[in-house]
């Protein structure tokens, strides 16, 4: 088994920040942050499998997980965040490979221009995220786009109802809006679980800050080598956001569209996702110095 260790990061508001690392202290660094009503349970596979080798760094964002709730939720307490849990892990001047999945990418594109987040990050993976107009384009109902789709999708996210328990009913709602017609059942399952574990107020109010969001400006400041991938069934953030944050990175270093599967594609796609990220690193990312 490999190595864990927990800690606390302290943000700039004074939120505490649960913080867990894996693996070998003298491996590569790797920082992974999740998205909307997730944990770092969302990142198992990735961490099992590169925790061999590298220094897994994984965070709760306010709110999730066993990160208490903040009453400031916003694009500036994500950078805040992530720029804490970079100065907590990592050594002066010591550079990881961040990779954020839906509001996790969202959380890089507000910190790109933080002159911690470009003392710390060598690579970037953008997996399944978006910058701007998430609700306006989201494609969770089957209905053409404009004023009422956009005025249901809104409501829907944003609805302050409970998810109750993970029923077989709750299972399909979740597949069917969040992943791909092909995920295994263990994959729908797992997802279900962690998404569910969310505090409803948590979620609502995380949804306006998407609902509101607008980071093209973190886009064109993402200087580093960046991949980016994205299902193209993916339903929360379909592939214009992907192509057309690819097209305005200064340094995209490939899009990859993965035919047929769904939002949560670091658990639809675990290998690739993390052959991606082992790719960064081997490329971009140097050892700690003495390791």
């Amino acid at each position: 088994m490999t190595s864990v260790r927990e800690l606390t990061a302290v943000s700039a508001d004074g939120t505490l920040l649960h913080v867990e690392v894996h693996g070998p202290e003298t491996g590569p660094a790797v920082v992974l942050a999740h998205g909307w009503t997730c944990s770092t349970a969302f990142w198992a596979a990735q961490i099992r499998d590169l925790a061999a080798d590298h220094r897994v760094i994984a965070y709760d964002q306010r709110g999730h997980g066993r990160t208490r709730p903040s009453p400031a939720c916003s694009t500036d307490t994500l950078a805040d965040d992530l720029e804490a849990v970079l100065a907590a892990t990592l050594a002066p001047g010591e550079k990881a490979v961040i990779a954020g999945h839906s509001m996790g990418g969202m959380t890089v594109l507000a910190a790109a221009a933080r002159d911690v987040f470009q003392e710390h990050t060598a690579a970037v993976l953008l997996c399944s995220t978006g910058a701007s107009g998430l609700v306006a384009e989201s494609t969770v109902l089957p209905l053409r786009p404009g004023p009422l789709r956009t005025w249901l999708t809104r409501h829907i996210l944003g609805s302050r109802a409970p998810l109750g328990p993970v029923t077989p009913v709750a299972k399909r709602i979740l597949k069917y809006a969040t992943m791909g017609a092909g995920s295994a059942p263990h994959m729908v399952d797992a997802c279900a679980r962690i998404v569910h574990a969310c505090p409803r107020a948590v979620r609502h109010t995380w949804s306006h800050v998407l609902n509101l969001l607008d980071l093209e400006h973190g886009v064109r400041e993402l200087r580093v080598p960046t991949a980016v991938i994205v299902g193209t069934g993916d339903r929360l953030t379909p592939p214009v956001h992907a192509r057309r944050i690819a097209a305005a990175l200064p340094h995209c270093v490939g899009l990859t569209e993965l035919p047929g599967l769904g939002h949560m594609t670091p658990v639809e796609a675990p290998d690739l996702v993390t052959g991606r990220i082992r790719e960064l690193v081997t490329t971009y990312a140097q050892l700690k110095e003495g390791a």
